[in-house]
């Protein structure tokens, strides 16, 4: 079951019935029997080890609670090895399907895992700092756990922002509700008009690169910059749309990362949760920027090292992640070189066109990265990234050429008018502007005619209108 799947809306259906049919106390409980009923249809070999790992960080969390509230600063080398004791179960099982490569317990992996180990670490480090109140209601607890609208591709969550929303339960929102449904139909729209579509032309070049070269690898690489971003957003859209139907709001993980004006700021629009994850637990306790450049630089490379592990195994991820560790700290060494540069130019900080080029820098070497993501392999990456400079054939886009990719040129129509409005509402939204908001004052002829409008171009000029079937979420691999 997936969250493109007829089955997940009609569990949806029946779970959004009973939730605003029981009394107000009693809601979180509807949702976590839908919760564990999702999980079981979608991942039925994994649950056993979730509900496990759930279980242990459970009790640990809450022995942890008690050994703070009776020792406070004391006997704090037992408080250390219990929460060592307690992100041993959680972590271990990560590691061995992430970069063990036993083929034995491949049944057994959770759907989600990395996302949920994520969780499940800031809960019990937040619980071992003080900064959170461990959950003893065990039920409450896995209900955290395994919000299904985020458990397959996040966001990752943190305890104090979503536990509350769950409990208390709500009433009937109709703005939230239709709210939601705005994010649903939007998730549908990047899938299916976009991310699919980009897709089929991105797996026909990185399935064969040594077919293609110059212009052919470079259009597969903006392309798959797209495609990764559209997907990414289309399933955390619709889970953030799905549970703005019980009137939960799940944090925002992107923020138009590709209007980025540096490799930093990128960071801080893309896979926020991730991101704000990583800087919580991983940069900030190394010492951050706080003890010199070197220091800073190093913990830098760790982070960026700890994100490439988390994406995957093998060289080519820890390449990627040192790419873009390598990208901030030549970045900040270069501030000063750079800003001599523009200054020559005569553009201000403030210009438009100076926050243009450097727009345009920064698509450009996140998209080297994405080459040395999507390749079969870091030597694979690299040939395509050479041969992608040293091979001139710009004539491949007037030879009728990229329609050889897998699209024709009405497919290449509509993913190119698709990509046209994602960045006019994209730009309307870096403005300020609440598009949803605007579509929500309109008429209601008005609504229904663009929300029918809409079905119905996904339906005939999305994937499953060209016959073509729909690609599992990207980051659903994660």
């Amino acid at each position: 079951m997936t969250y493109i799947s007829l089955g997940f809306y009609l569990l949806v259906l029946l779970i959004l019935v009973l939730y605003y049919a029981m009394p107000l106390r009693f809601r979180w409980v509807v949702l976590l029997i839908g919760s564990i009923t999702f999980y079981y249809l979608a991942c039925r070999e994994g649950c056993l080890l979730l509900f496990v790992t759930a279980l242990l960080s459970y009790a640990l969390a809450v022995e942890l609670q008690s050994l703070r509230e009776k020792y406070a600063a004391s006997r704090r080398g037992l408080q250390r090895l219990i929460l060592f004791l307690a992100l041993l179960p959680v972590l271990l099982p990560w590691l061995i399907v992430k970069n063990g490569n036993f083929t034995g317990l491949v049944w057994a992996v959770p759907l989600g895992i990395s996302f949920y180990t994520l969780q499940t670490v800031s809960y019990l480090v937040d619980v071992y700092r003080g900064r959170t109140a461990a959950q003893k209601n065990p039920a409450k607890y896995l209900l955290f756990v395994l919000f299904f609208p985020q458990i397959v591709q996040g966001p990752i969550p943190r305890y104090e922002q979503l536990s509350k929303q769950l409990y208390e339960g709500h009433r009937f929102h109709e703005e939230k509700f239709v709210r939601g449904l705005h994010l649903i139909l939007w998730g549908f729209f990047l899938e299916f008009m976009i991310a699919d579509k980009a897709a089929i032309v991105v797996s026909t070049v990185f399935d064969s690169p040594e077919k293609y070269a110059g212009c052919y690898i470079l259009v597969a690489a903006v392309l798959y910059s797209i495609e990764l971003y559209a997907d990414f957003m289309a399933c955390v859209s619709i889970s953030q749309g799905t549970a703005g139907l019980f009137g939960i709001a799940l944090a925002d993980n992107f923020k138009r990362p590709y209007f980025s004006t540096s490799i930093q700021e990128f960071w801080r629009r893309w896979h926020i949760s991730l991101s704000s994850w990583l800087r919580d637990y991983i940069y900030i306790p190394l010492g951050g920027g706080r003890k010199g450049a070197l220091r800073k630089y190093g913990n830098l490379i760790v982070t960026f090292a700890f994100s490439a592990v988390w994406h995957g195994s093998g060289f080519k991820f820890l390449f990627w992640g040192m790419m873009h560790a390598a990208y901030q700290i030549i970045g900040n060494l270069a501030i000063p070189l750079k800003n001599r540069f523009y200054g020559l130019l005569g553009l201000s900080e403030q210009s438009g066109m100076r926050k243009m080029i450097q727009r345009i820098g920064v698509f450009f070497w996140v998209m080297l990265s994405w080459i040395i993501f999507r390749a079969d392999s870091l030597r694979t990456g690299l040939q395509m990234i050479k041969k992608m400079f040293f091979v001139w054939n710009p004539w491949v886009f007037f030879d009728d050429s990229l329609l050889r990719l897998g699209l024709g040129w009405k497919e290449w129509c509509i993913l190119l008018l698709s990509m046209f409005l994602l960045l006019c509402v994209s730009i309307l939204q870096e403005k300020g502007m609440d598009v949803r908001g605007i579509i929500l004052h309109k008429a209601v002829y008005v609504r229904w005619a663009l929300y029918i409008l809409a079905i119905l171009c996904i339906m005939v000029f999305g994937t499953y209108g060209f016959g073509y079937q729909g690609q599992d979420f990207i980051y659903g691999g994660f």
